[in-house]
Formats: structure tokens, C-alpha cells, sequence
């Protein structure tokens, strides 16, 4: 278990136990995003997705900050152990106390080149075909009950 400390723009949030914290974009790490229990996110929204992996609380819920915000994840003083940062699994980076990562969005947006008229279709439509969102059977209607 790691207990790392989460800032957004110098401001403490938070000391969050737990086996590792997930920092997304709506088009980078998703997918790891959505397996942690975070929410899934248009890609045209301007946010950054913090999800716990694994929180040591109940009361954890994933967060969707706006992508001006800065974040740092850190180590505190008083951990008892280190922690590793990895970068899309590429990299791994050890962590001790003290030591903290810097978090921000990039200011060049990421090249779309899908017209602008079929960005929120699709985007439905590819999570519905490959995720099954909300897919579910259709109850049958119930039958009329005629006493006897």
C-alpha cells in the first residue's frame, strides 16, 4: 500500500492510501482509468481524471478536476515505505520521501481528425459496441393477469 499525498494548484486535497493513483486525460489512459473505477469521459472535455487504485477507504470516489488545475502526487515525510510512479506503463520511476511527480495537461490539444459533426456519435457508439454500455436485454411487457 502506498500513501502518497495529492495537491491541485499547491492546495492539499488529500493523503490517499492506496495501491497507486491513476492520472488521466479522456484520450490517454482510459482504459486503465475505467478498470480502476473511474468514469468514462467525452473526449472533448477539458478535465483531468484522478482515480485511487485499490483506495484503503470507502470514501475515495475518482475526481474530475479541469485541466488548467496542476497536480502533484508525492510522497510524504512520514511514509513508511516508497512509491514507484510509471508513465503508460513505460517507465517506472521510484519514488521516496519527499519526492513527488508534477501532473498538467499539455497546451497543444490532441490532433482530431474526425469531423466535428460525427466526434460525439461515434464516441458513444464505440463504447456501446466494444464496452457494452448499459446494454442490457429488454424485459418482456407483462400479460395482462385475468382471474379465473
Amino acid at each position: 500500500m502506498s500513501s502518497m499525498e495529492l495537491f491541485g494548484d499547491d492546495e492539499h486535497f488529500t493523503t490517499v492510501q492506496a495501491d497507486g493513483v491513476c492520472v488521466a486525460t479522456p484520450t490517454g489512459s482510459t482504459a486503465y482509468n475505467l478498470a480502476a473505477g473511474g468514469s468514462l469521459c467525452h473526449p472533448e472535455n477539458p478535465v483531468i481524471l484522478v482515480t485511487a487504485i485499490c483506495a484503503h477507504t470507502l470514501s475515495f470516489r475518482p475526481i474530475i478536476l479541469p485541466d488548467t488545475m496542476v497536480l502533484r502526487v508525492g510522497v510524504g515525510y512520514d511514509a513508511r515505505t516508497s512509491s514507484w510512479a510509471s508513465f503508460d506503463g513505460r517507465e517506472r520511476v521510484e519514488l521516496h520521501a519527499g519526492d513527488y511527480v508534477t501532473i498538467s495537461a499539455s497546451r497543444y490539444p490532441f490532433a482530431n481528425v474526425m469531423p466535428q459533426s460525427r466526434r460525439s456519435e461515434d464516441w458513444v457508439k464505440s463504447i456501446s459496441r466494444t464496452l457494452q454500455w448499459n446494454a442490457r436485454k429488454r424485459q418482456k411487457s407483462f400479460q395482462e393477469w385475468k382471474p379465473e
